[in-house]
């Protein structure tokens, strides 16, 4: 397979790409954050530069950020990701993609039954203050 999917970036991309600033923005990183990614090694591939030497982001390099921000909002540690990039800068690295991928989900999920269970004990206590508030004819 070999292919890499990638989340849409729903923003115009000028044929020179965007600035770093523009790029951070898109991704909902900051740009501090977007340098940090690129020294961790956590970017498919580094960003071109402009003829000034400035970072340029296209259309692709928004799409991998993007990826990056989801698998970071879901927890996945960093250590990871750096694993993920280096592989997918690899051919034939589908089956080792796929196992980090699957062992992220379930820790995804433990988390989102985790958070459930502290959900319901929230509305519980809720129920109970309200109970409580009603009672006093408050």
């Amino acid at each position: 397979m070999d292919e890499v999917i990638l989340p849409d970036v729903s923003v115009e991309v000028p044929p020179d790409g965007l600035p770093i600033g523009e790029a951070a923005a898109v991704c909902g990183l900051s740009v501090d954050t977007l340098r940090s990614y690129e020294r961790e090694g956590l970017t498919l591939h580094p960003a071109p530069r402009s003829s000034s030497g400035r970072r340029r982001y296209r259309t692709s390099d928004l799409a991998w950020l993007a990826g990056l921000v989801m698998l970071r909002e879901t927890g996945m540690p960093i250590a990871d990701i750096r694993r993920y990039a280096a592989l997918t800068r690899r051919q034939g690295t589908d089956v080792e993609r796929l196992r980090i991928l699957e062992q992220h989900r379930r820790a995804v999920i433990e988390s989102m039954e985790q958070t459930r269970k502290h959900l319901a004990a929230i509305d519980r206590k809720i129920a109970a203050y309200r109970n409580v508030i009603g009672s006093h004819g408050l």
